[in-house]
């Protein structure tokens, strides 16, 4: 049984480019099913991507991670690409990208971006990336260089222990983080990146959008990493208990009175607190690992992306596989 490949592009107002996009993709992976998920555009989108022959599902919720949670949902596939359909990434490189996750076999390839064109990335976006994906690389992992990049494929046990939680461009950063919390086997390919055609318009706001994958990353942190954010939190807590403190317990040691009571009720006060935000971080720390596990589990249930299966159906667990092998 051959494994299957499907081809996930949201888009959203994107006529001046989807027909390009679905036949480059149709050229480079001509087994795979191309499905392109209209995010309630106002334009030809849709008929463009039906004349270009794309199966055209719809998501009416706006945002790219709606997008991306529905198709997630929807597609079953034993690798699974998305590629953004405003023509900026080399689609030609899709088999490229499907070959090394089969061949790894990993579980997450990310086609990392090479700019070709000066003028590609807008002015702030090559820096607001850099930043943003040095933040996630010192929180949770090196193993990635361009955490936005919206050119991807996915092993179907990724896709299984994937939640898909966010709502709008953060889902690059809620996929990285995925992968590096859980250590799955990652790998990135060079493709080319290039303006926009005439006619398209980006629909990231720099500003907006940043600061919405900052948050995105903070809570990720928050979330993923209770136990080193709590102990930060609890350390500026404690410096300030401590610098409210100091001064009363000086007086004490020099006069043996303890003339600012205020002061120390609250310097204890705030030491008291900074002791049971860690304490907190630490019992959350316990669930996050009870998460991770469920998580794991969940991507150990299936196999690992192959072209070759030997015999064994990609469609089943392997318990499944095992029980189908007992019988012959």
């Amino acid at each position: 049984m051959r494994p299957t490949i499907a081809c996930v592009v949201p888009c959203y107002n994107e006529e001046a480019a989807i027909g390009k996009v679905v036949r480059d993709l149709r050229a480079a992976l001509p087994e795979a099913e191309i499905y392109v998920y209209d995010n309630a555009s106002t334009d030809r989108t849709v008929e463009v991507a039906l004349e270009a022959g794309a199966i055209v599902r719809h998501e009416k919720r706006k945002g790219k991670g709606n997008v991306i949670r529905r198709a997630f949902a929807d597609v079953d596939a034993d690798a699974l690409l998305i590629i953004d359909g405003d023509d900026t990434y080399d689609a030609s490189r899709a088999g490229d990208l499907v070959d090394l996750l089969f061949e790894g076999p990993y579980d997450h390839v990310v086609g990392a971006r090479r700019e070709t064109v000066e003028g590609a990335y807008r002015p702030g976006h090559a820096v607001g990336n850099k930043m943003l994906t040095g933040a996630v690389r010192t929180l949770f992992g090196n193993d990635v260089t361009d955490m936005l990049s919206g050119y991807r494929v996915f092993s179907r046990r990724y896709i299984k222990s994937f939640p898909a939680l966010s709502h709008e461009f953060e889902t690059e950063t809620e996929m990285t983080v995925h992968a590096l919390n859980l250590r799955l086997p990652t790998a990135e390919l060079p493709v080319d990146f290039k303006d926009r055609p005439a006619g398209s318009e980006s629909k990231l706001r720099t500003y907006r959008d940043g600061w919405r994958i900052l948050k995105m990353i903070l809570g990720l942190a928050r979330r993923q990493r209770p136990s080193l954010f709590h102990s930060v939190l609890a350390g500026l807590l404690a410096l300030v208990s401590l610098g409210l403190g100091t001064p009363v317990i000086v007086d004490y040691i020099n006069t043996g009175e303890v003339p600012r009571f205020p002061t120390a009720i609250l310097a204890a006060a705030i030491m008291t607190i900074a002791v049971l935000v860690l304490l907190v971080g630490y019992i959350l720390e316990s669930f996050m690992h009870l998460r991770q596990e469920q998580s794991r589990l969940a991507h150990l249930a299936y196999p690992a992306p192959s072209r070759s299966p030997k015999g064994f159906d990609l469609d089943k667990t392997p318990r499944e596989q095992e029980e189908t092998l007992a019988r012959s």
